[in-house]
């Protein structure tokens, strides 16, 4: 992206945060560089010695002075005559400063179109006066559709070449207007102007004395600024996690709202919660707040697992859960999308593997119908379902947009854009059939805490990770005889009788590993739920996948690191799975070629390396006891109610 700054005279230190965000969309060669150079002009926001140092460019080529050599930052683009990328410029009006973003027209560059046009709270649509309405302008009328702008203005431009002629120019006012109703926008104005010549660009045109209605600065000036970022909810997508010092810093960019010193933050998807302890700032004393645009580093006042793709929020407004989302895209991609297709969805940091469940409909372009298909083509638009097997933070595209809106992914390359529907308004559209799940959970009379009554001690999930060779299925196998000779309701769930049945059809991708975890947590949910102590023996060797695990089970969720080093674990290597992975005849072995990210702060670590087996054992059955234990008051309030 290029960024082009030309200060207004008056001022010269705007923070882009405080500028009006507009883009300027159009038709290839139907002139948004020529109206935009025009409007710097004319405005006064050229610094001294541009326009000649452009007329001196121009006559090098030997051609009239051409306004779009002003922003066409490529030789390519001005030997070709066209946009290539898109390009940021900073100018002001007398009433406030604005961003304008140019982007490229030509079908081959949507995909900067569309990353640009995601920034804007406006757009200006360009229009050729002789050519008319093109393929190209619908698709980029869809594209402001589709990225839910609703303030869309129109320019017919090069009204030089039809000789001013006014009823040329309400037959393509007229056609553009029925189009851009079809979707649900309305126009604010459609303005005649010859950008060349700068007629109607910054003052009235004689040349349109038919014309009475706003120039294209007044248009500007009387866009409405959107509401601002800051009184959103927040959103703090996570970058990053760094230690300094003593200090672990989670760092990111507010997207939306504020936060402050002793703010309490829950962290999606994992539903994790700390208070702000500090705002960090770099060679420089802390602050106490902090709002939307800033980044920032802060500190928490608990030891969480936090990583990147994570989002911080207030409880009280934190983002929706799912795992199913319904999409508006734009596809891009010169392979077809189709129903199977996994995919990526980059929502601000966080990046979800989602699978495609569904086309409800791909909207033809021309007129704007529905249709039934089973694929979407390239530079096709088309409302579908994708499903994830992690849960996704998600928001309405209408209600925050900047955690509404979308980049899709194949093969770590962009493919399209996306807006994320809201339930609210799929059920609203009467245009598109949704299938009811008719999925209810349903009341249990036998409640948890009549459960903890019965049994003696509540349900609980202590889960066991290490190496293979720790000693987990050793500790887990002897904790279970040890619980039940006490009388308590314990299961073991373990590793390789889970990969034998339940994960039978699970190979060892990280896909398929992951997935082996997330089967091993909702079994194992469904178990505590039951009462039971659930004790699971699984190397499990992603931070991320246990955080999963943690936030499927909740609350009575235990994490076990069955510690030893790698030397201890390889000697005893009690299945020879060492010395096979050793020897090459097992890959992506965690340990030898597959890391194991060894958790930061479990609820407990049990060293095998340095503790003899009934050493490790005692320490695991006295703080299973402690976790499990239901208070007396507790039971004898339950059982005074049955």
């Amino acid at each position: 992206m290029t960024t082009l700054n030309f200060p207004h005279a008056a001022n010269d230190s705007v923070p882009q945060q405080a500028r009006f965000p507009f883009a300027i969309v159009g038709h290839v060669d139907h002139g948004k560089s020529t109206l935009i150079g025009r409007l710097l002009h004319d405005t006064g926001s050229l610094p001294e010695g541009k326009l000649a140092e452009l007329q001196a460019a121009s006559d090098k080529r030997g051609g009239t002075l051409e306004w779009s050599f002003l922003l066409d930052a490529f030789q390519a683009e001005r030997d070709q005559g066209i946009t290539i990328d898109t390009t940021q410029i900073f100018f002001q009006t007398a009433s406030r400063p604005y961003v304008i973003i140019d982007a490229p027209g030509h079908k081959e560059f949507l995909k900067n179109a569309v990353s640009g046009v995601a920034q804007a709270q406006a757009a200006l649509l360009v229009i050729d006066a002789a050519e008319g309405v093109r393929e190209q302008s619908r698709r980029h009328a869809l594209i402001l559709q589709l990225l839910g702008l609703r303030q869309v203005a129109v320019i017919v431009n090069k009204i030089d070449l039809i000789d001013f002629d006014a009823a040329r120019f309400q037959h393509v006012a007229d056609e553009i207007t029925a189009f851009l109703g079809e979707l649900g926008l309305s126009p604010k104005a459609v303005v005649p102007v010859s950008a060349r010549h700068g007629d109607n660009i910054a003052a009235r045109s004689a040349q349109t004395p038919w014309y009475s209605g706003e120039t294209v600065v007044e248009l500007l000036d009387g866009f409405e600024a959107a509401k601002p970022a800051t009184e959103q909810p927040l959103r703090l997508p996570v970058q990053d996690v760094f230690k300094f010092d003593h200090r672990r810093l989670v760092v990111g960019r507010i997207e939306s709202g504020r936060l402050k010193v002793g703010d309490r933050l829950t962290f999606a998807p994992t539903g994790k919660s700390a208070r702000i302890a500090s705002i960090e700032s770099w060679n420089a004393a802390p602050q106490i707040a902090a709002v939307a645009g800033q980044s920032v580093a802060i500190t928490l006042d608990d030891e969480l697992f936090i990583e990147r793709g994570h989002v911080a929020a207030h409880p009280e407004r934190a983002p929706r859960l799912t795992h199913e989302a319904t999409l508006r895209l734009f596809w891009l991609d010169a392979a077809s999308l189709e129903p199977g297709d996994r995919i990526g969805l980059k929502i601000g940091t966080s990046d979800y593997g989602v699978s495609v469940e569904g086309i409800r409909a791909v909207i033809d372009v021309e007129s704007l119908g529905r249709q039934v298909a089973d694929r979407v083509p390239q530079n096709g638009i088309a409302e579908v379902t994708v499903r994830s097997r992690q849960p996704m933070a998600i928001d309405q595209v209408d209600e925050i947009t900047r955690t509404g809106r979308a980049v899709l992914t194949r093969h770590g390359d962009i493919v399209g854009g996306a807006v994320i529907l809201s339930r609210s308004a799929q059920a609203a559209s009467d245009a598109i059939a949704t299938e009811p799940r008719h999925l209810f959970s349903p009341d249990h009379h036998v409640t948890r805490a009549a459960r903890a009554a019965a049994n003696g001690h509540q349900g609980a999930v202590i889960w066991l990770t290490g190496l293979s060779g720790s000693g987990k299925s050793t500790l887990a196998m002897a904790l279970e005889r040890e619980l039940f000779a006490r009388g308590r309701q314990v299961y073991v769930l373990d590793g390789d009788t889970l990969r034998t049945g339940l994960n039978s059809d699970l190979g060892f991708g990280a896909e398929a590993r992951a997935e082996n975890i997330r089967r091993a947590a909702e079994m194992a949910r469904l178990f505590a739920d039951a009462g039971l102590v659930v004790i699971t023996s699984l190397i499990s060797p992603f931070a991320a996948e246990r955080a999963k695990a943690r936030a499927i089970v909740g609350a009575n969720f235990h994490e076990v690191h069955v510690k030893a080093d790698l030397a201890t674990c390889e000697a005893r290597d009690p299945k020879g799975l060492y010395a096979k992975a050793r020897a090459g005849e097992i890959r992506n072995f965690t340990g030898i070629d597959s890391p194991y990210e060894a958790p930061e702060n479990p609820d407990l670590a049990v060293d095998t390396a340095l503790r003899s087996k009934d050493a490790a054992l005692a320490e695991l059955v006295s703080y299973v006891e402690k976790a499990i234990s239901a208070r007396t008051a507790d039971l004898r309030q339950v059982v005074g109610k049955q």
